[in-house]
């Protein structure tokens, strides 16, 4: 439907004549030619009178005009567009101008749209003023034809166009990490947006990364004399200029691209205040503090729209020959579209060199930012563009980051590494990360580089931090790391009274409880790993092996970390370089559990533990020789020689039952739970439960001195058991309730592999007494969980689920159960 009244005479009575004639309404014609509604009703009422050639080429396009038609409304449109004349300085005479020619193109200047023209220069002309017309020295950079992707960024940027407010036209921020292409998106959304702004499209490059970025005032009068003033009436102050800008932008329909912005203070006096305009503005920075600004954060390309860039620079020929090493150059790009587009070009310079030589070449980290080099392209002078803008704090931050392991790290790794307070180094990180150099975790307080940023920052290490630096660095951060992993890890160990040697370095910001320790724990594991090999390799033996004994307790929790059998290889190496057969002992126990239940290398486990029996035998320790043999046994069992495993804990059990010492004890209760499940697995289920029996006999009357939390995991063992040993006797409905005793009992202690196993052994009864949607809940939430954790009873799990599913008897129980670990 038509609105408003059409203009008489001119472009804007022929459109309305043209349009009525086709039948179409004003959003039709908008739909068809890409020209907004609002742009066509100020057209046709004359409010824009010299539309651009490109947007009459559309209009025409989309009104199916034959060539003289076309010719004519082209001809009403050129009539319209600004022309040379005198305009007096009268307070009136500017705005009957500007009303008298509105509209302007994007390669011509126009007059002022309205007569705020205030400031010295206005208030001194006493004569005409001539105003030249001449090519808009603000015109855009040229778009690219293999631009690619970002298509949800541009339809966001369309819909600010199609639905703008003139009462608060829309400022949008285009931001994120050095070399996401925000100057080549933004240039490409304005080319396609300029159908919508028939009033022109400017660019101006505010230089934000230079050592003087251009002056507010500068910019503005660039703006003032693209839009049409001439030099005589533009004020000199910068606020006047402002004022002067609004006034003009006040009624026209201009999209102005304000590339590569310093700051916020900036960019404030160059924006409109009213009127249908649209600004974009990129930086590399946030610009956090600008108000009411909409936010486009480029991200990395996806693979696939990363080799989509690379075959639209080289030719999809090239790439459908070598389409795998395409896949693998966009990874080692980093699908960053600055790496790419360098990639791409050096491709495109060098036809006869495939992409799998390129690959290959990038592939030596140390030379990946030498080699994406093409020309005067370079990332690596790109991130410096950033890294000079830094102050020297935030710089010391940005460089060391790089010295951290794995691939996030907290803000206190940040503030150990640069020696700087934790408050110090929480700023920094904000400045980085506002810069685009880190990348902020969604949620937790950590903070991530993009890999070839993390390249340049350990660059500028080697460049600028001597190494004697470094190596203050690391082993600052590398102690601090390891006291409070052994600290927090000392929390899951239910008899660990605390002494002021394992006071934790920052008692304010410790874990306090097992919660925050397991999340602290397992956030930094990399770090405090990488901490624990340094700490091995400068000599530092005691703090490694009292590290790796406080993990054993928390180790319990987390069986599918693989990194358990490097950490208590290493506190074997240590405590011999000590010198202490028991701690060589005790952790080649350690060693034989973790090669057992973490990497299933059942031969290295045996292997393990027959090395501690020895050595538990040469000094006379009988706890670490019942230990050592429940580990033997538990590799025997997995190596099929069950006769074997049964009689060594046999031996185990009758050798810890001779002495009372409490932790005698408790190495006796997992080792009739051991012995009791082997027996049962041999298909000797009654003798079994009378093992268990006995086991949950002693759990009930309680072992002196130690806790009933302690005690009551060994009891949940025991009953989980024993539900086994009754379902595999048949006596299904006897089974549940101890099952079910031990799930809770896991769960409230946070054992979850303990916990899910426990779970699906319940599942299993329940389907056995055709409570079968219960039992279907009961397994799924099981399976979910176990696949999640990598636990090998999965399969178990799915197989379960799957006999719910079908008809017919249920298959023999042939799972493979990790063992519950004693100490």
């Amino acid at each position: 439907m038509s609105t408003g009244t059409p203009a008489t005479g001119g472009f804007g009575e022929r459109l309305h004549g043209l349009r009525r004639r086709a039948g179409l309404s004003q959003e039709d014609l908008a739909h068809a030619s890409g020209v907004s509604v609002r742009a066509l009703s100020d057209l046709e009422r004359g409010r824009a009178r010299g539309p651009q050639r490109r947007t009459v080429e559309a209009l025409a396009a989309a009104l199916k005009l034959d060539a003289t038609d076309a010719r004519e409304l082209e001809r009403a449109a050129s009539l319209g567009r600004p022309r040379p004349r005198t305009r007096p300085t009268t307070p009136s005479a500017p705005r009957q101008a500007a009303e008298d020619t509105p509209g302007q193109t994007a390669g011509a200047t126009t007059q002022p749209a309205s007569g705020d023209t205030t400031g010295p220069a206005a208030s001194t002309n006493t004569g005409p003023i001539t105003a030249p017309v001449a090519p808009n020295t603000l015109a855009l950079p040229r778009d690219l034809r293999d631009f690619t992707a970002r298509g949800p960024a541009l339809a966001r940027l369309l819909k600010l166009a199609e639905d703008l407010d003139p009462a608060h036209p829309p400022v949008a921020v285009i931001c994120g990490q050095p070399g996401l292409g925000k100057t080549t998106f933004a240039v490409h959304a304005v080319h396609s947006l300029a159908p919508h702004f028939p009033d022109g499209q400017f660019a101006v490059d505010l230089r934000g990364m230079d050592t003087t970025p251009t002056h507010p005032r500068d910019a503005l009068a660039r703006l003032l004399r693209a839009l049409g003033l001439a030099e005589g009436t533009i004020p000199t102050g910068m606020e006047d200029r402002s004022g002067l800008l609004r006034s003009v932008l006040r009624d026209r329909r201009v999209l102005l691209l304000l590339d590569n912005a310093a700051d916020e203070e900036q960019v404030r006096p160059l924006l409109p205040a009213q009127g249908p305009s649209l600004t974009l503005v990129t930086s590399r920075h946030a610009l956090a503090a600008l108000e009411a600004a909409h936010r486009t954060e480029l991200a990395l390309l996806r693979r696939e729209e990363a080799v989509e860039l690379l075959t639209r620079i080289i030719g999809p020929e090239r790439v459908q020959r070598e389409s795998q090493a395409a896949r693998d150059l966009a990874d080692l790009c980093g699908n960053l579209p600055l790496a790419v587009r360098i990639a791409g070009q050096r491709l495109a310079s060098r036809p006869g060199e495939s992409i799998a030589k390129l690959v290959t070449q990038l592939a030596a980290h140390e030379r990946r930012l030498d080699t994406l080099r093409a020309g005067s392209l370079q990332v690596r002078t790109a991130f410096d563009l950033s890294y000079r803008q830094l102050s020297p704090a935030t710089r010391t931050v940005f460089r060391r980051a790089s010295l951290a392991a794995g691939p996030d790290f907290g803000p206190e790794t940040l503030a150990l590494l640069a020696d700087l307070t934790p408050r110090q180094a929480a700023c920094c990180a904000q400045d980085l990360t506002d810069a685009g150099l880190l990348q902020p975790h969604p949620t937790a307080d950590r903070y991530r580089f993009h890999d070839l940023l993390a390249l340049f920052a350990g660059e500028k290490v080697l460049e600028e931090d001597e190494p004697a630096q470094v190596a203050a660095a690391r082993e600052r951060t590398d102690k601090w790391i390891l006291r409070r992993a052994t600290t927090a890890a000392l929390l899951f160990d239910a008899e660990h009274r605390q002494h002021a040697d394992d006071a934790d370095p920052d008692p304010a910001t410790a874990p306090a409880n097992r919660e925050e320790a397991h999340t602290w724990l397992e956030a930094e594991r990399a770090q405090w790993l990488a901490a624990l090999v340094r700490a091995q390799a400068d000599g530092r033996h005691q703090e490694v092996v009292q590290a790796a004994e406080a993990m054993h307790w928390f180790s319990d929790r987390t069986l599918h970390w693989e990194l358990w059998a490097d950490v208590f290889r290493r506190s074997v190496d240590s405590a011999r370089a000590l010198g202490s057969k028991r701690d060589e002992a005790v952790h080649l126990n350690y060693l034989a559990w973790a090669y057992n239940v973490c990497l299933y290398d059942h031969d290295s486990a045996l292997a393990t533990a027959e090395a501690a029996l020895d050595v538990a035998r040469e000094i006379d320790d009988r706890l670490q020789a019942g230990w050592a043999l429940n580990y033997a046994a538990e590799a025997l069992h997995r190596l099929h020689r069950v006769e074997e495993s049964i009689t060594r804990l046999r031996e185990a059990a009758d050798q810890l039952g001779r002495h009372n010492d409490v932790r005698s004890r408790l190495a006796e209760l997992s080792t009739l739970n051991n012995l009791g499940r082997y027996l049962r697995q041999a298909g000797r289920a009654e003798e079994a439960l009378t093992i268990h029996r006995r086991s949950e006999a002693m759990c009930s009357a309680g072992v002196p001195g130690k806790s009933p939390d302690l005690i009551g995991l060994y009891l949940a063992s025991a009953r989980q058991h024993i539900g086994n040993d009754l379902a595999a006797l048949k006596r299904w409905a006897e089974a549940e309730a101890p099952l079910r005793f031990a799930v809770a009992r896991f769960d409230k202690g946070r054992m979850p592999a303990w916990c899910e196993s426990a779970r699906l052994d319940l599942g299993r009864v329940l389907r056995r007494i055709d409570r079968h949607q219960e039992a279907r809940e009961t397994l799924a939430a099981a399976h979910e969980a176990l696949t999640e954790l990598d636990h090998p009873r999965q399969v178990e799990a799915a197989a379960e689920l799957a006999e719910l599913r079908e008809p017919g008897e249920p298959t023999e129980d042939t799972r493979r159960v990790r063992p519950a670990r004693g100490r």
